[in-house]
């Protein structure tokens, strides 16, 4: 009898150990099963505009890739906050996702508290596109390149003016260091929306205006505004013979908007991957494209690390243009 029951206990130990490894990893492949419903993307932008517009192109492929429902929810607020909270608050199973964009990475150093940290709450997941921002004037005025307006500029100290959106958006930053690395003395005006810019620029009361290409495009086809420049690094596939702002005369001007995917910090990693997977895939789709360069954006996918870095360089890059242009944290 001694001699049996050391034999069972023994053959019930290795049942065991056979049975909790297989039971390990039965619960690790169930763990990261994903998508298990609809996958959300929360937007801290109104419908229509170009973020809203590249998020639902980009959600109806991605559903596709992912075998559910890939939905928009857009929470418009102040600095983001929201919709970052949102996502923070939802579980780290990559069902709930953020699109950050240039003006998160404005938003850090813009605002004294945030109230959300997009690079310590946050894990990226892969940028979708970039765009530039058109210098735009009336179809009919004196100017024939951003150059000459810049010779006027400095001839007439004060005299000329940018108009933009909002204080502290994109667009407004890049007046100011626009400003200061042409070392022009150049009045900005914010307006509330991109509209009044333009009827603003077309009846020459701002001599020039700073917004998105799909924003201006009416406009431009129309021949009622004429671009001067563009504000990347190097001329834009939708605009190839307009001249970047640095070609016009301001050597190392470069404002490159861009929309990314964030998951909540603590995601798993399988489900990073496989998101940024599938993005890469749905952005290689020549009918999205065509889409995203019809409205001035430039598909780019990107690694979680070099989104990281990105996120990290911008704020860096646009609170020194805050202080040195002096604008006081809201």
């Amino acid at each position: 009898m001694s001699d049996i029951q050391p034999m069972v206990h023994r053959r019930q130990l290795l049942a065991l150990a056979l049975a909790v490894p297989f039971s390990a990893i039965t619960q690790s492949q169930a763990q990261v099963k994903y998508p298990n419903g609809p996958v959300r993307i929360i937007l801290p932008f109104a419908p229509g505009g170009v973020a809203d517009i590249t998020a639902r192109l980009v959600a109806e492929r991605l559903g596709e890739k992912l075998g559910q429902r890939c939905l928009i929810e857009n929470m418009p607020g102040a600095g983001g906050v929201a919709a970052a909270r949102a996502v923070v608050q939802a579980p780290a199973d990559g069902q709930t996702l953020a699109l950050f964009s240039n003006g998160t990475a404005i938003s850090v150093p813009f605002f004294k508290q945030l109230r959300f940290d997009p690079v310590n709450e946050f894990v990226p997941v892969s940028t979708l596109g970039t765009f530039d921002f058109l210098f735009v004037t009336a179809a009919d005025a004196p100017y024939k390149t951003l150059g000459d307006l810049l010779k006027f500029a400095r001839a007439n100290s004060g005299l000329a003016n940018i108009g933009t959106v909002t204080a502290g958006s994109t667009q407004n930053l890049s007046a100011e260091l626009f400003k200061a690395s042409a070392k022009v003395d150049m009045s900005i005006v914010p307006f509330k929306a991109t509209p009044e810019i333009l009827q603003a620029v077309a009846k020459h009361d701002i001599y020039i205006a700073i917004d998105s290409y799909a924003s201006m495009q009416g406009l431009i086809e129309a021949g009622k505004i004429r671009p001067l420049a563009s504000s990347g690094p190097v001329r834009g596939e939708t605009t190839p013979d307009l001249p970047t702002v640095a070609e016009a005369g301001v050597p190392g001007f470069d404002v490159t908007s861009w929309n990314a995917i964030f998951a909540p910090k603590g995601t798993p990693q399988p489900i990073i991957d496989q998101l940024n997977s599938a993005i890469k895939d749905v952005l290689r789709e020549a009918e999205l494209r065509a889409a995203f360069l019809k409205l001035g954006i430039t598909p780019a996918a990107s690694s979680p690390q070099d989104l990281a870095a990105r996120l990290k360089s911008d704020i860096d890059k646009w609170g020194s243009v805050i202080k040195a242009a002096g604008i006081e944290q809201k």
